[in-house]
């Protein structure tokens, strides 16, 4: 073995679990690991300008790779400001490493300068994470973080490293001699629950394919066994929004979206459909509604890593432990090998009824000639980007519904969202991180203007690192969202939901050093979104657009799917109407 200083191994580990790229900000506690990198040419390191950006866009380039991204924080606000970016990365399984630097072992319970009990704050909102007091025992950490967090369930782990840990020198544990034995999750399903799910296939009268992120987790072999299986069975597909693109949005049994702002008929076949085959979701609350009146006649199958998500919202009939494209292969085989049976008729009559709730036209607004409507916007930059090299990411709020409905995708790993946390502020650093990682590809990031605000500062990481993103606000001067609820459901009373004082965008373009351009004419949009696109640079894009436009369908909060408000019944919801 090697002997080398700690902040050697920590170098030298991230090489040999070929890592290329570092999302990172410096301080006193990780300045011997930062000499270290300066000190070599195979790592990548990427200023942002927040610790909280460091890990966002360690997650975009997770998310659109299927590799771990890495942040480096210092101690104290350093990796406070990390926590975030990792409550995030668990709740939508995104595997990324945060390496936090922490004072001296001798100083650790002092209250130190920049001290912090980095460990303790992160235990809930981490897979795993290590306090690492030994030198020797360094490397192997690291090996282990990286083995834990790709591993069953992705997501987020963290290795707090002393400053003292990293001058001292020890040996170093290659890859392959560290030790993962003791976290080995299963990856087979029970061949028996597959037969069962099979059997139930067979004759089920009204299926409905209902898949989440842990398709996409699970890797592009997941995704295509979900289209061979979706096809050959002609069964219907709906998708979470962590779930977009597993099926294809142009594909033959898509739905679009479910949940609480997914589509009618999506939303309807959930509700009315005899088997119900969850596919690496986790039965969210804003795909439920109400528990008690969750799809109350179908049998529930579902297929998850992770054991602990079962049973653990909705109770299931025949629950199936595994991953995803072991489980799905499984299950394709076994269905081939008894005659590829379905049950035709009880099909073409449930096709039927969802092609009669397809006919509703959920997503139809009223457009105008004088102001953009923001669905209008986005059904332009579909158009206009369609059959791109495309990646989007989002904020969080009205725009990201928008976006879910509007913008279509056909692979997995082209879409970036913050679902399970609703991290505002997400999306211009994920755009960020997804540049980096696809420096050749259009990365455009759907915003708002009040979640763009909160993270704008990394506009300066993506002009150093010369990542041309494309910010893409839909500006309605609102708290869009908030504004929204507070218009159905608290009376009108716009309590602190207009925005105030917003900057100029096209001169914080021009401050940043980057074109900015700003559209308000729906006649001059198409030019405008092709102007942002062929621009070799970064781009903030000030759409202005009609300020109450609301969101629609939506899915009240403790309703069941089966009460969701169109646009047309909004009226009707606010005089406290029943809707069925």
């Amino acid at each position: 073995m090697k002997t080398m200083t700690g902040a050697k191994m920590v170098v030298q580990a991230l090489k040999d679990q070929g890592v290329e790229v570092v999302f990172g900000y410096p301080g006193g506690a990780v300045l011997p690991i930062y000499d270290e990198l300066f000190q070599q040419n195979d790592i990548r390191h990427i200023l942002v300008r927040h610790e909280q950006g460091a890990v966002h866009a360690a997650e975009g380039y997770a998310r659109s790779t299927g590799k771990i991204g890495v942040a480096l924080v210092t101690s104290g606000p350093g990796a406070t400001n990390a926590v975030t970016g990792l409550v995030d990365a668990l709740m939508d399984s995104i595997p990324i490493i945060v390496l936090s630097g922490q004072v001296p072992t001798f100083m650790i319970g002092t209250d130190g300068f920049q001290e912090a009990d980095t460990v303790g704050i992160t235990r809930p909102c981490t897979k795993m994470n290590w306090l690492v007091k030994e030198t020797e025992r360094l490397s192997e950490t690291i090996h282990q973080a990286f083995h834990v967090a790709l591993s069953g369930r992705p997501g987020p782990v963290l290795v707090d490293i002393p400053k003292d840990v990293q001058f001292a020198t020890g040996s170093y544990t290659p890859v392959q001699k560290a030790r993962t034995a003791h976290y080995q999750p299963k990856v087979k399903g029970d061949i028996e629950a597959i037969t069962r799910l099979v059997e139930l296939m067979e004759t089920a009268e009204r299926p409905v394919f209902y898949t989440g992120g842990g398709v996409i987790n699970s890797g592009k072999g997941a995704s295509q066994l979900l289209c061979e299986f979706a096809d050959a069975t002609g069964f219907p597909v709906t998708s979470t929004l962590m779930g977009l693109g597993a099926y294809p949005a142009s594909g033959k049994s898509w739905l679009g979206m479910l949940g609480m702002h997914g589509l009618y008929e999506a939303n309807l076949a959930m509700h009315g459909c005899d088997l119900m085959i969850n596919v690496g979701a986790r039965f969210d609350d804003r795909i439920t509604g109400r528990l008690a009146d969750f799809s109350p006649k179908s049998t529930k199958v579902h297929i998850d890593i992770d054991p602990s998500s079962i049973n653990k919202v909705i109770r299931v009939d025949v629950p199936i432990v595994g991953d995803v494209g072991h489980v799905l292969e499984d299950a394709l085989k076994i269905w081939k090998a008894r005659g590829r049976k379905v049950n035709k008729e009880g099909l073409a009559k449930w096709w039927k009824q969802i092609e009669e709730w397809k006919a509703v036209n959920c997503l139809a607004y009223e457009n105008s000639a004088s102001i953009i409507k923001p669905q209008f916007a986005l059904q332009r930059l579909e158009a206009l980007t369609k059959g791109m090299d495309r990646y989007i990411t989002t904020e969080v709020g009205q725009h990201q519904m928008w976006a879910a409905q509007f913008l279509h995708f056909d692979a997995p790993n082209r879409w970036m969202t913050s679902g399970g946390l609703g991290t505002m502020g997400y999306g211009i650093p994920a755009s960020v991180g997804v540049q980096i990682a696809h420096p050749e590809a259009l990365v455009i990031n759907v915003a708002g203007e009040a979640s763009w605000l909160m993270n704008m500062q990394e506009m300066g990481t993506a002009m150093q690192f010369r990542a041309p993103v494309k910010q893409f606000i839909l500006n309605n001067e609102r708290l869009g969202m908030v504004r929204q609820w507070q218009e159905l459901l608290h009376g009108e009373r716009y309590s602190q939901s207009w925005s105030e004082s917003l900057p100029d965008f096209v001169k914080l373009a021009e401050a940043f050093g980057c074109k900015g351009l700003r559209c308000s004419d729906p006649k001059d949009l198409d030019d405008a979104i092709m102007e942002m696109i062929r621009y070799d640079g970064p781009v903030i894009f000030d759409c202005l657009v009609e300020k109450h436009e609301n969101c629609f369908p939506m899915i009240p909060s403790g309703k069941p799917h089966n009460e969701m408000l169109l646009s047309a019944d909004a009226s009707a919801f606010k005089s406290g109407a029943v809707l069925v």
